[in-house]
């Protein structure tokens, strides 16, 4: 099948190049000149594991191709997606849904034949009936069908996710559209993934309930910490103990300073803006986002505590900048916070990250970016571990120590033991776990 991708970003990126390795014939389209430039030179505007070698081998076998020609790519498509951004509008909270408005009007003057357009991008209810409005008043003899397919990739496991998913999820009421998207979606068939078609608005929502669930989970996980933190108990053995139970799952249990992200700080508010635009709030979700905003800011007042209540003048090393490992996305990480807490109560901030320190120049100003995790340790008052790569795992303590002006860590992932670094040495503090 011939697929046109609208957005060339993470899920655009990802998305089209995983459809091109399932054989079908996809041309990624963006209105950045240069992105395009770059992605047909071969060079991959994000950091995904995997993505670089995908791209390159469907380029190379002719099946994926990029382009800022929006009409060429959409006319010879017989499934268009709509995977540009919808970031959290400024002042409200909403998401933003210029982008997707500006692609269904291009979109619509360039279809030919009967096309399915998807919306790929993560939207609030009800988006798709606005773009099947536009492209209606625009072109109104056009056919077509508008079918929600959203995205449950993880950032650093996106084409695993992508080529063994837990689920689709098509939403549609048009057969014609079922059978397209069905079509584009049976490579999946062997991995026996589950495909649900349902009403479009169903489908927009479950996209949204799934990140706020996920979000609560994480956020739950970090409060008990701090219970576990005042009556003695150890949150990582808690976690496993409810984990375990069928009902509840371990994954999303990981106690740690907050999540961040492109996608659960923005979708959980978008969630929370939609709720109250049709009077039924979601007074749980708006607690979570709350709270996990608070959480961040916390976490740079753990590290002053743990260096005897103040830093001003201190050096301190932060290891670990982006939201998670395995990519270089710095939205809404919590390092952001940590970092700025720690500048605010007059530190000197030292840190590094394998993959996200070119991103982090952009947000994070006077902050020294280190060669390496030593050289970052390097004079440091404290250490703080913020994200949990996994060149960090097994530093040599001993060569940490000897760097360090004071052997004081604070391990926001629990990555480490305290029994091992207490024995090295260390002033340790965790997350969630007795001292």
């Amino acid at each position: 099948m011939h697929v046109a991708m609208i957005g060339s970003g993470y899920v655009g990126l990802v998305s089209g190049a995983c459809f091109a390795d399932f054989g079908h014939a996809v041309c990624c389209v963006d209105k950045d000149p240069a992105k395009i430039d770059a992605l047909n030179r071969g060079e991959i505007p994000i950091f995904e594991p995997g993505l670089a070698e995908l791209v390159a081998k469907n380029v190379r076998e002719g099946r994926l191709t990029f382009t800022t020609a929006l009409p060429e790519a959409v006319a010879r498509a017989e499934a268009v997606f709509i995977a540009v951004g919808t970031p959290s509008r400024r002042g409200d909270g909403h998401a933003d849904l210029s982008y997707v408005h500006q692609a269904a009007r291009e979109i619509a003057m360039a279809i030919s034949g009967y096309t399915v357009v998807v919306t790929k991008s993560t939207v609030p209810v009800g988006t798709g009936d606005e773009v099947e409005r536009i492209i209606r008043e625009t072109r109104p003899e056009a056919a077509f069908a508008v079918v929600s397919n959203p995205e449950f990739l993880r950032e650093g496991a996106a084409i695993a996710d992508f080529k063994r998913p837990d689920r689709i999820v098509i939403g549609t009421e048009d057969e014609q559209a079922v059978k397209v998207m069905t079509e584009l979606y049976r490579p999946l068939y062997l991995n026996q993934a589950p495909l649900i078609v349902t009403s479009r608005r169903t489908a927009e929502l479950t996209k949204y309930a799934a990140n706020a669930f996920l979000a609560t989970k994480i956020t739950f996980i970090n409060e008990i910490a701090n219970l576990c933190e005042q009556v003695g108990a150890n949150v990582q053995d808690v976690a496993r103990g409810i984990g375990l139970d069928n009902r509840i799952g371990a994954k999303f249990l990981h106690a740690g300073p907050g999540y961040g992200g492109s996608c659960f700080p923005k979708d959980t508010l978008a969630l929370i803006k939609t709720a109250q635009d049709y009077e039924a709030p979601v007074r749980i979700v708006e607690t979570v986002a709350a709270v996990n905003d608070q959480r961040k800011r916390a976490m740079g007042r753990k590290v002053i505590a743990a260096c005897g209540g103040s830093v001003r003048g201190e050096t301190v090393a932060v290891l670990g900048l982006t939201f998670k490992p395995n990519t270089d996305d710095m939205r809404e990480a919590p390092s952001i916070d940590v970092i700025r807490t720690l500048q605010d109560a007059g530190a000197r901030v030292r840190a590094y990250d394998p993959e996200g320190m070119a991103a982090a120049r952009a947000v994070l100003g006077d902050v020294h970016y280190a060669h390496d995790p030593y050289d970052c340790a390097a004079g440091a008052s404290a250490l703080v571990i913020v994200t949990e790569w996994d060149m960090f795992r097994a530093l040599d303590l001993g060569r940490l120590k000897q760097v360090m002006k004071s052997p004081v860590v604070v391990d926001l992932r629990n990555i480490y033991r305290p029994d091992d670094m207490t024995q090295n040495g260390f002033t340790y503090s965790s997350i969630g776990r007795p001292s």
